[in-house]
C-alpha cells in the first residue's frame, strides 16, 4: 500500500520502472560548492565585505549580507539568471550549505533565533540589488571587480612583460521604457550602450553603463584611463586595443603622454584614401595570386583635430578570384622599430578573440537589464502608509551589469584551472554544464556533512582541487581522492 502510494508515476514502455518522491537531500548544482570554495581561497568574498556596505536596518534583516552577495553571485554563475529562480531553490540543500556563512550543520538544521532557513526570497534579492545600486555600492563593486581580476593576473609574484586592454562598447537590448535605454540607430535597436574593459588574459576588469544613444567614445578617457594606469602594478608595457570609434584627439594624447601603446583601426576618410591610392593601384597590377595575400604599407598622417601627424599602417588584403582588394588602416603610438607592421596587425587581429569573449559572456550570463523604477507600497503583504519614493533603476543596472561580469570573472577563473590541468581551453558554457551542472546527494550524520557526486565527475573535481590547492595553497588541508580507495 505504501509503494503504491509513494509511486508518482509508471511509464506504459515498461511497467518495471516507476518514479517515486521520497524525501531525499539532492540538488542538481554540485558545482557551487566548489565555487564557494575558490571564491573563499581567493579572497573574492573578503573583497565583497570589504568595499560594499550593508544599508539595512539591522532589526529587520534576517539573512546576512554576505549570504546575499553569494547567492546572486552562486545563483548567477549556475545558469539560474531569473530572480524568481531563488523561490524554486529555496530548499535545495547545496545552495543553502555553499551560500551560508554559518558552520557544522546549522545550514541545514532547523533555524535558532533569527538565523535563516533556507535561501532568501526574491524580495530580498531585489532589495538587495537597490542598495547595491547606490552610488557608494557601485563604485565598490568596480573595485572588488578589478581587484579580484588584479589577484588573478599578479599571482604569480612578477610582472608581466605587457599586458593588453581590450576597450569596446556593446549594445545590451532592452525591453521596456528603462530609465537611461534609447533607441540606437547604429544597432537599430532600444538598448543601453555600456564600456567595457578586458584584459587579453580574460578577465573583465571594469564595466560603465551608458544610454543607448551615446557616441561610441563618450566617456571613454575617463573611463579606461583609471584602469590602465592600475594595470602597470602587474605589467611593465600596457596596451590599449580599440575599434575605428575610440580614437578621439584627447584619448590619444592623454594615453601618449602616459606612456601607454596604443593600437586602433581608423575610420577612411578623403585623405586616407588619396595616401592609398598609389599603394593600392600598384598592387592591382600585380598577377591575382592563388592564396590570400596581405600587403603592409607604412604611412604618417595627420587628422585636422590633432596636434601632430602619427604612424598609420595601411592593410591591403588580394584574395584569389576577387577584382578588388579589401583595404583599412590601423593607427599606433608604436614605432616601427619596436613593433613592425605585420606583429602590429596580428596583435590588432586578436581583438576578434575579445568579441567573441563577449558574445560568450552575454549568452553564458543570460545579460538582461530589466530594473525599472516603480516605489515600494507593501511590505511583507502589508500596505505602507506612505509609499517609498521610486528606486534607482540606472544605478541598479550598473549595478546588475557589473555582478554579470564578476560572475563572467569566476566562471573564467574557475575555468583557467581546469584549462591548466588539461591543457584544453573550455567556454564558460561548457564549463559550467560539463562540471558545475552535475547532481550529488547532500547525506546529514550526527556530526558531518557528506556530499556525494556522480562518479564521471570526480575526474573534473579531481583536477580542480589539484589546481586550486596549488594555488591557493590551505595549510593542514587533506589529500582529495576522486573515488573511494579500494581496502
Amino acid at each position: 500500500m505504501g509503494e503504491s502510494q509513494s509511486t508518482l508515476f509508471q511509464p506504459e514502455f515498461n511497467r518495471s520502472i516507476q518514479v517515486e518522491a521520497r524525501a531525499e537531500r539532492v540538488s542538481a548544482d554540485a558545482g557551487a560548492l566548489w565555487l564557494r570554495e575558490l571564491m573563499e581561497r581567493s579572497g573574492l568574498v573578503r573583497l565583497l565585505l570589504e568595499h560594499l556596505g550593508d544599508v539595512r536596518e539591522a532589526g529587520r534583516t534576517e539573512h546576512p549580507f554576505a549570504e546575499l552577495l553569494l547567492t546572486w553571485l552562486l545563483l548567477d554563475t549556475q545558469g539560474w539568471s531569473d530572480q524568481l529562480d531563488v523561490t524554486e531553490l529555496r530548499d535545495d540543500p547545496l545552495f543553502r550549505l555553499a551560500v551560508s556563512t554559518r558552520r557544522g550543520q546549522r545550514p541545514l538544521r532547523a533555524a535558532a533565533g533569527r538565523e535563516p532557513e533556507g535561501l532568501c526570497s526574491q524580495a530580498t534579492l531585489s532589495r538587495l540589488l537597490q542598495a547595491l545600486a547606490l552610488p557608494g555600492n557601485r563604485a565598490g563593486l568596480g573595485e572588488v571587480l578589478l581587484a579580484w581580476a588584479e589577484g588573478q593576473l599578479r599571482h604569480a609574484g612578477h610582472k608581466r612583460a605587457e599586458e593588453t586592454l581590450d576597450l569596446d562598447s556593446v549594445p545590451v537590448v532592452v525591453h521596456g521604457q528603462q530609465p537611461g535605454s534609447e533607441y540606437n540607430g547604429h544597432y537599430h535597436t532600444r538598448c543601453y550602450h555600456p564600456l567595457l574593459v578586458r584584459s587579453a588574459s580574460g578577465f573583465y576588469l571594469g564595466a560603465m553603463l551608458r544610454a543607448g544613444d551615446v557616441h561610441t567614445a563618450d566617456g571613454s578617457l575617463a573611463f579606461v584611463l583609471p584602469i590602465a594606469r592600475r594595470a602597470t602594478c602587474w605589467a611593465r608595457q600596457v596596451w590599449i586595443r580599440m575599434d575605428a570609434g575610440f580614437p578621439e584627439p584627447e584619448l590619444l594624447r592623454v594615453l601618449e603622454a602616459e606612456s601607454f601603446r596604443y593600437v586602433a583601426r581608423l575610420r577612411g576618410n578623403q585623405v586616407l584614401e588619396r595616401l592609398a591610392a598609389p599603394h593600392i593601384h600598384r598592387a592591382l597590377k600585380r598577377a591575382v595570386p592563388r592564396t590570400e595575400r596581405t600587403t603592409l604599407v607604412e604611412l604618417r598622417y595627420q587628422a585636422g583635430t590633432w596636434a601632430c601627424s602619427r604612424r598609420v599602417v595601411l592593410v591591403m588584403i588580394e584574395r584569389p578570384g576577387e577584382l578588388f582588394l579589401d583595404h583599412f588602416f590601423l593607427l599606433t603610438n608604436a614605432p616601427a622599430a619596436e613593433i613592425d607592421g605585420e606583429a602590429l596587425l596580428a596583435r590588432y587581429r586578436e581583438r576578434g578573440i575579445a568579441e567573441k569573449d563577449l558574445g560568450e559572456w552575454k549568452n553564458a550570463l543570460d545579460v538582461h537589464l530589466s530594473s525599472t523604477p516603480r516605489p515600494k507600497r507593501h511590505y511583507r503583504e502589508q500596505a505602507i502608509g506612505t509609499p517609498q519614493r521610486a528606486p534607482d533603476s540606472f544605478g541598479a543596472n550598473e549595478a546588475n551589469l557589473l555582478l554579470s561580469l564578476l560572475s563572467a570573472n569566476l566562471l573564467h577563473a574557475a575555468g583557467a584551472l581546469l584549462t591548466r590541468a588539461s591543457h584544453r581551453r573550455r567556454s564558460r558554457e561548457w564549463f559550467r554544464e560539463h562540471v558545475l551542472k552535475g547532481p550529488c546527494r547532500v547525506a546529514l550524520g550526527s556530526r558531518q556533512i557528506t556530499v556525494i557526486i556522480s562518479a564521471s565527475a570526480a575526474h573534473f573535481w579531481t583536477l580542480l582541487c589539484t589546481q586550486l590547492d596549488r594555488l591557493y595553497p590551505v595549510r593542514g588541508s587533506p589529500r582529495h581522492r576522486a573515488l573511494p580507495e579500494p581496502a
